[in-house]
């Protein structure tokens, strides 16, 4: 396995090791000892599994009181994956960074989201089948979210009208979140 950091600390792009054959190929998505090697010392608690068709942008969601570290599978299909850096002390603060992910074994990655990342995604092909970690169970009551397009963060989506639901499109902007609206997670280490 091969991990590859990027501009965002605690935002990193995961090559498995993939074994192929004629038959077709094998990969692990997780195994805890490898993951924990790697410096990935979550606990994960639940899977989630996800639809989409090409089009659709889900996102920007974030768990406000306890965020949610994540690992990111594309199980089928392709997408453009990506997070926002929501934690106050960091750095990188209001960056995004975004990356490719499909089900092609001969690129295969998976992306890992320490919490207080906002998260969103864009489908690139027909169909996408997701398949993601988290390291807190869901609750609907402690949902956020923050406008996929607020020019201030300045993401360069593929696409100008994509299709959305009302809810991820009325989200606000980041300078319009207030300081009890943003995650609540440890500080950063600088």
């Amino acid at each position: 396995m091969e991990v590859i950091t990027t501009p965002l600390e605690g935002f990193l792009i995961i090559k498995p090791r993939v074994y192929e054959d004629e038959r077709g190929f094998f990969l692990e998505t997780y195994k805890e000892s490898v993951y924990k090697y790697a410096g990935i010392t979550d606990h994960f608690v639940q899977d989630n599994q996800s639809r989409s068709r090409k089009g659709v942008l889900r996102g920007m969601h974030f768990q406000v009181m306890r965020p949610q570290a994540q690992l990111v599978t594309v199980l089928r299909g392709r997408l453009l994956d990506v997070g926002i850096d929501l934690r106050q002390s960091s750095p990188t603060f209001g960056n995004w960074f975004g990356v490719e992910l499909s089900d092609d074994p001969y690129g295969q990655r998976q992306l890992y989201m320490a919490p207080g990342f906002a998260h969103g995604y864009f489908v690139l092909s027909e169909w996408v089948d997701l398949h993601y970690k988290v390291t807190r169970n869901y609750d609907p009551t402690d949902e956020g979210g923050l406008l996929w397009n607020d020019p201030a963060i300045g993401i360069q989506w593929p696409v100008e009208n994509p299709e959305i639901t009302l809810r991820d499109a009325a989200y606000p902007k980041l300078k319009d979140l207030l300081i009890n609206q943003l995650p609540h997670y440890p500080a950063v280490e600088k």
